[in-house]
């Protein structure tokens, strides 16, 4: 049996649907979430779905997931920018690392250019809003050799 993929999300993404909608659209985590599980079901995996404001709790959860998950999929919101401590909880992880970001980063401000994040993932999927987020999970399923993802659909 797989264990499931954990689908952790940084700072400020409770407020999606509110948010600058211009930017992350109107899309609500909980919606994302919805949607997460379903993508994640239809490859037979189980997803374990969280979001912290902050980044101790961030690294926590990373470290639980080395032992509890089969891979990670992250949106780490500003975090990727500046988190040190989250880079290095990745990079212990050794497991599956898929980076999510609903906007592109590289078409914003200057400081969001640099990822720390985008150095230890195996795969970066900016600029699709909630739709980043299915593909995520559908790399993830192929990555940790779920059922659908290969030729089960």
């Amino acid at each position: 049996m797989i264990l499931p993929v954990y689908v952790l999300n940084g700072p400020n993404l409770n407020l999606l649907g509110v948010r600058e909608p211009e930017v992350y659209g109107r899309a609500t985590l909980a919606g994302i979430e919805e949607a997460v599980v379903a993508r994640a079901k239809s490859h037979g995996l189980g997803v374990v779905f969280r979001q912290s404001n902050h980044e101790g709790v961030l690294v926590d959860w990373i470290h639980e997931a080395r032992v509890k998950g089969s891979g990670v999929i992250v949106n780490p919101g500003a975090y990727s920018h500046t988190s040190i401590a989250i880079y290095d909880a990745f990079k212990a992880l050794d497991k599956p690392i898929v980076e999510v970001h609903l906007s592109n980063p590289h078409q914003r401000e200057a400081f969001r250019h640099r990822d720390y994040v985008s150095q230890v993932a195996k795969g970066v999927i900016v600029g699709l809003g909630a739709t980043g987020y299915l593909l995520a999970v559908d790399a993830m399923a192929e990555l940790v050799g779920a059922g659908a993802s290969k030729g089960t659909k």
